[in-house]
């Protein structure tokens, strides 16, 4: 008898033990299948998060998804308004240009206006009376500049190859002028002496000291500058171009100052001859 208590007793405890290991083992089981379930979720979700991303699907539950689409509406709108933005820049900009314009346009068509004028106006064939004044005043000056030359290496006499100086200096400047005029309206000047003056020239050549400069003040000193005088004179009584008239008045004063000087010069001169 005692031995079937304690038989059954064991038998009852093992059953206890053999129900309470199934009940743990259900759990167990329930408790993986649970974590599995949710790793599962978990993993949907992040695959969903990816191809959100991947496909720039808008999910307003996914973070992802919403940067995705806060970076699709900057580069469609920020970058439209900014587009936008540079389009009216540059209505901005053409505004501005097309209120310049205008004035910049008649500023340029003046200019190039009054440059074509000017450029007409100083190719523009001269008459005959002011081709002669440009002829003349050409002539007058090549005599001065070489019977100055000839004087400077003639003359002993420091006075008269200081006013020689002065002739190639001043009359060699006037030259260069006439010569630019002439060049830019088509007029041939000479390219010799004429007649007069070379032999005026050749009378210079044969003589010396004293009697050199005589003649020199005499005839190139006062003379000259006399005749010069003279057709300037004339000349500009005749002279219709503006520039033609500028050239002659610039030469009136020159010219007439050398002959004050000449004069003085030669009246001395002549003085001290008459007192020898």
């Amino acid at each position: 008898m005692q031995k079937n208590k304690t038989l059954k007793a064991l038998l009852a405890v093992s059953a206890v033990a053999a129900m309470f290991s199934a009940v743990g083992v259900q759990a167990q089981t329930s408790a993986t299948s649970s974590t599995s379930q949710t790793g599962t979720s978990s993993t949907g979700m992040n695959n969903t998060a990816g191809k959100t991303v991947r496909d720039g699907t808008v999910d307003n539950t996914n973070s992802s998804g919403m940067e995705n689409r806060a970076a699709q509406k900057g580069g469609t709108g920020a970058s439209g308004m900014a587009g936008h933005s540079g389009s009216a820049s540059g209505m901005s900009g053409q505004s501005g240009s097309a209120a310049t314009a205008p004035t910049m346009g008649a500023s340029s068509s003046m200019g190039a206006s009054g440059a074509g004028q000017a450029a007409a106006g100083s190719g523009a064939k001269l008459s005959a009376s002011d081709e002669k004044a440009v002829k003349d005043m050409a002539m007058a000056d090549m005599a001065e500049v070489e019977t100055g030359k000839l004087a400077l290496s003639k003359s002993q006499n420091s006075e008269v190859k200081a006013f020689a100086q002065q002739m190639v200096d001043d009359h060699g400047q006037a030259l260069s002028k006439v010569q630019a005029l002439a060049q830019a309206r088509g007029v041939t000047l000479p390219t010799e002496l004429d007649a007069k003056h070379k032999a005026m020239a050749a009378k210079l050549e044969k003589l010396s000291g004293d009697a050199f400069d005589k003649a020199y003040m005499a005839g190139a000193g006062v003379k000259d500058h006399k005749d010069t005088k003279a057709k300037l004179t004339s000349d500009a009584k005749k002279i219709k171009d503006a520039d033609v008239k500028a050239l002659a008045d610039q030469h009136m004063p020159v010219v007439e100052q050398h002959l004050k000087s000449a004069q003085q010069m030669n009246m001395a001169k002549s003085g001290t001859a008459a007192g020898k």
